[in-house]
C-alpha cells in the first residue's frame, strides 16, 4: 500500500518498519515531526529530551543494550550532541543507532547554514542522504543496518526540502521481536569505558573500519551510477540529486546515497567515461574537495554557490552562467510572477505572554541591554519592540550577560530566556554566575511549552510527548537550587508589575532572576472576547501600536487635531489578553460585555 508522506513522516515509518526500539530527540525546524510521528507507533518508546546530548546520551544508552535506536534534531542540535556522537564512534554501539539531523540551507528557521555533512567526517562515521520521503524511509532501514554491520552510529541527514515535502512512499509490516525482553547487560569496559588509556587503541580500528567503508561503497547499493548522455557526468545526493537531475535530465549522474565515506572507484569510473565531471550539492563544497584530493578533475562551488538551497532555478541560473546550458534556452524558464502583497515581518501572536515583556524593554527601560535567545521571544528583536541586543545559541543569553558583568560595562542589562531553553541549556550558566559571584539579571520566559517549534513538552510541563502525565518540575524551585537569592514570580499580563520587578531585580546586589509566568494561548485557557476601542474616547496617540499585537489595527476615524488615524481592534483576532487596556493612557480601550464572568 502507498501513502502520501513528508520526508519527516517518512523516516518515523521508516524507525516503525525497521525496528526502532527507542527514539530520543529535541525540537527544531526541520525535524519536529519526526518524533511527533514516531510517538504514534506504541510499539517504540518516544520522548522529547532536554536537549540534544541529552537525547544523544539515552539513545548510545539504549543502543548498549541490546534495542534500536534513533535520535532525532535539526542541524545546530549537531553542536549541542557532538561530545556524544564522538565518543560513541569509539565505543560502538551494539544494536543500531542511527542520528537524524535535519540541515536547514537557506535558513528558513536557524542562526547559520551549517552542513552537518562534516560531522561525518569529523566523527568519522558513515553518511546516507534520501531524495524523497521513499528514501526516506528506507535509507532508516539501510542505516540501522549498517550501524550494526559496521559497528558505529550512522548520520541520516535531510533538508528543509526532504523534510517538508511529501511524496509517495510504499508501506510495508514492521520487523522486530517486539516480545523479547531486555537481556542483562553486557559489561565490556575496554570498549564502552571511553577513557584515554582504552579509547586510544580504538582509533587504529576507526581508520581501518573508514578505509574499509569506503571501499564497501564502491558496492553498496545506495551508490549508483546512471549512465545518460556523455558530455556530462554530475555526482550528487539527497535533494541536490533531484534538483539536478530536473535541470539536466540527459546527464549522466553517480547517485550517492551514501555521501561519506566517497565510493571513489564510481567516481573515477563516471570522471573516466564522461567529458566533464560536475559535482553538485548544497552548502559547503564537501564531496568537491574530497574527489579533488584523490586529483580528479571536477567542477563544483566555482559554477554554484555555497549559501542557501540549490532549487533547480538556481542550479540552472549559474549553468547557464558556466556555459553548461544555452542561457537563450533557460531564459525566463523558471521565473515565477511574485503575487503583489504587502510585506510581512515576523511578530508575536495575539494574547502572546512575551508582548508585555519586550513592550517595557523596547519602550520603558530602552537603556537596559538585553541578551536574548532562541525561542518566540526571538521576536523582541524586531519593531516595534527593537529590544534585544544579543541572540546566539540555546542559553547563550545567559552566559552573554555574565560576559557583560565581567566586562564591566556602564549600562544596565538583563538575560531573557524562555522555559524550555532554561531547561536544556540555561541551567549550566545560571550555576556559572553564582559560584562565580557574578551580578546578572535574568529573566525566564515561562510559557508552559517549547512554542516556536510546535508545542512540545519540556520538563516544566506536566504531561509527556505521548500526553501521559508527568511531573512538573517548577523553575523557581530549580533557580532557587542554583542558589539564586532573589527570586520574583510575576504575572506575565501584569505589564506594570513587569516594569517594578525589572526594576527591582536591576537594583538588587547580586544576581536576580524574574520569572514571567503566562501560558501560550495555544496550550492555556486564557480569556476570551475581543476588547473594543472607544473611537470617541481615543486620542490616536499611538501607544497601544508599541505593543506589537495584529489585532490593533487603523481606523478610519482620524483625529481631528493631528490628523492621524485612531486604533479598532479586530475581533476576528483579539483574544483578550488586556494589554492594551493597561497600556491605553486615556482609557480609550475596555473589555467585552461579560468578560468579568468568563474570568
Amino acid at each position: 500500500m502507498k501513502s502520501l508522506l513528508s520526508g519527516n513522516e517518512a523516516v518515523a515509518r521508516g524507525a516503525y518498519e525497521h525496528g526502532v526500539q527507542v527514539a530520543t530527540g529535541y525540537p527544531g525546524t526541520p525535524s519536529s515531526e519526526i518524533m511527533e510521528h514516531v510517538a504514534r507507533y506504541e510499539e517504540i518508546y518516544a520522548e522529547w529530551s532536554t536537549n540534544e546530548k541529552v537525547a544523544m546520551d539515552a539513545a548510545i544508552g539504549a543502543a548498549y543494550a541490546g534495542k534500536r535506536s534513533m535520535v532525532a534534531m535539526k542541524s545546530v542540535g549537531m553542536n549541542v550532541a557532538a561530545d556524544s556522537f564522538f565518543y560513541a564512534v569509539y565505543t560502538g554501539v551494539r544494536a543500531g543507532l542511527v542520528i537524524v539531523a535535519a540541515d536547514d540551507p537557506g535558513m528558513f528557521s536557524s542562526q547559520n547554514e551549517q552542513d552537518n555533512r562534516q560531522y561525518a567526517r569529523f566523527a568519522k562515521m558513515p553518511v546516507l542522504e534520501p531524495s524523497d520521503s521513499q528514501e526516506a524511509k528506507d535509507f532508516m532501514g539501510a542505516a540501522l543496518d549498517l550501524s550494526e554491520e559496521w559497528d558505529t552510529p550512522v548520520l541520516l541527514r535531510t533538508v528543509m526540502r526532504i523534510s517538508h515535502s511529501a511524496s509517495p512512499v510504499e508501506l510495508g509490516a514492521r520487523t522486530a521481536d517486539d516480545g523479547t525482553s531486555t537481556e542483562a547487560f553486557l559489561r565490556d569496559p575496554h570498549r564502552l569505558v571511553c577513557t584515554c588509556v582504552w579509547a586510544k587503541h580504538q582509533h587504529p580500528v576507526i581508520e581501518e573500519r573508514l578505509k574499509r567503508l569506503s571501499e564497501f561503497a564502491n558496492s553498496y547499493a545506495l551508490n549508483r551510477l546512471e549512465w545518460g548522455n556523455r558530455d556530462l557526468g554530475i555526482v550528487a545526493g539527497g535533494a541536490a540529486y533531484s534538483y539536478a537531475r530536473e535541470v539536466f535530465p540527459d546527464a549522466s549522474f553517480l547517485k550517492l546515497g551514501m555521501s561519506y565515506p566517497l565510493p571513489f572507484d564510481l567516481i573515477r569510473e563516471l570522471s573516466d567515461g564522461v567529458d566533464e565531471l560536475l559535482i553538485v550539492e548544497e552548502l559547503d563544497p564537501f564531496l568537491e574537495e574530497q574527489i579533488k584530493a584523490e586529483g580528479i578533475e571536477c567542477r563544483g562551488k566555482d559554477i554554484f554557490p555555497a549559501y542557501g538551497e540549490l532549487t533547480p532555478a538556481i542550479i540552472e541560473k549559474h549553468a547557464a552562467e558556466a556555459g553548461l546550458l544555452a542561457k537563450e534556452q533557460v531564459k525566463g524558464a523558471r521565473d515565477l510572477p511574485l503575487p503583489d502583497l504587502p510585506g510581512r515581518s515576523p511578530i508575536f501572536c495575539p494574547g502572546c505572554p512575551h508582548r508585555s515583556t519586550f513592550y517595557v524593554l523596547g519602550n520603558k527601560m530602552d537603556e537596559t541591554i538585553v541578551t536574548g535567545g532562541i525561542g518566540c521571544y526571538n521576536l523582541g528583536a524586531l519593531s516595534p519592540f527593537d529590544a534585544t541586543d544579543t541572540m546566539g545559541a540555546m542559553g547563550a543569553s545567559i552566559g552573554v550577560a555574565h560576559g557583560l558583568d565581567i566586562a564591566d560595562i556602564p549600562d544596565p542589562f538583563m538575560a531573557v530566556i524562555g522555559d524550555s531553553s532554561f531547561f536544556h541549556a540555561g541551567i549550566p550558566p545560571l550555576l556559572n554566575i553564582v559560584h562565580n559571584g557574578g551580578n546578572s539579571n535574568v529573566v525566564i520566559l515561562d510559557n508552559r511549552t517549547t512554542a516556536m517549534t510546535g508545542h512540545q513538552d519540556h520538563p516544566g510541563v506536566a504531561e509527556t510527548l505521548r500526553g501521559e502525565p508527568a511531573r512538573k518540575i517548577e523553575i523557581e524551585d530549580v533557580v532557587r537550587a542554583c542558589g539564586v537569592v532573589d527570586v520574583h514570580v510575576v504575572d506575565a499580563f501584569d505589564i506594570s508589575g513587569i516594569e517594578k520587578t525589572y526594576q527591582k531585580a536591576l537594583a538588587f546586589d547580586g544576581p536576580s532572576v524574574v520569572i514571567v509566568e503566562g501560558p501560550c494561548y495555544f496550550v492555556g485557557s486564557g480569556p476570551e472576547g475581543a476588547y473594543v476601542v472607544d473611537t470617541e474616547a481615543c486620542i490616536a496617540c499611538g501607544t497601544c501600536f508599541e505593543l506589537g499585537c495584529p489585532a490593533i489595527k487603523h481606523a478610519r476615524e482620524l483625529n481631528e487635531k493631528t490628523g492621524r488615524k485612531k486604533a479598532e481592534i479586530d475581533p476576528v483576532l483579539c483574544v483578550g489578553c488586556d494589554m492594551c487596556a493597561q497600556v491605553c493612557p486615556v482609557e480609550a480601550i475596555s473589555a467585552p460585555p461579560g468578560a468579568e464572568e468568563r474570568g
